[in-house]
């Protein structure tokens, strides 16, 4: 994937396509959110969304400092590169908004995510026992990634 991604626009049709997308790329994994919640963080002037109809990430920038909320892919779409590229221009925009390290919550569970992470560049800084519930009512562990950008 070669050419840039689009910064998405606000606004309730954004919202419940993202919901959608965020609701198949993590089935089974954890609760989706919903399009209010997406809504609502865009809302913010400090949330952005990157991305396309088959992938997107979504962050935010605060002070010098940006978090990656969450990263979807869709699952039809998977290992095309979505997911690096949409990284990629969460970093970018962070960038631009002033940011000089990021970081993101990963479940240790999720093996293609922390892979994705790694290999862009994130190194772990600490982990939270417990913090997400999976769907089978298991618990994982977040790792807490950083990077500087």
């Amino acid at each position: 994937m070669t050419e840039a991604l689009a910064r998405l626009a606000p606004g309730t049709d954004q919202a419940q396509a993202l919901a959608r997308l965020h609701d198949r790329a993590f089935a089974g994994q954890s609760r989706p959110w919903q399009a209010s919640e997406f809504e609502t963080l865009l809302d913010s002037e400090h949330v952005f969304a990157m991305g396309e109809p088959r992938a997107f990430a979504l962050g935010r920038v605060i002070a010098d400092e940006a978090e990656l909320l969450t990263l979807a892919t869709d699952p039809a779409s998977r290992r095309q590169g979505l997911a690096r590229a949409c990284l990629a221009a969460f970093e970018d925009e962070a960038r631009r908004r002033g940011a000089a390290q990021a970081f993101l919550e990963v479940a240790e569970t999720n093996g293609a995510a922390v892979a994705l992470y790694l290999a862009a560049g994130y190194q772990q800084s600490a982990r939270r026992e417990g913090y997400y519930r999976l769907d089978d009512g298991r618990r994982a562990d977040a790792l807490i990634l950083t990077k500087k950008l």
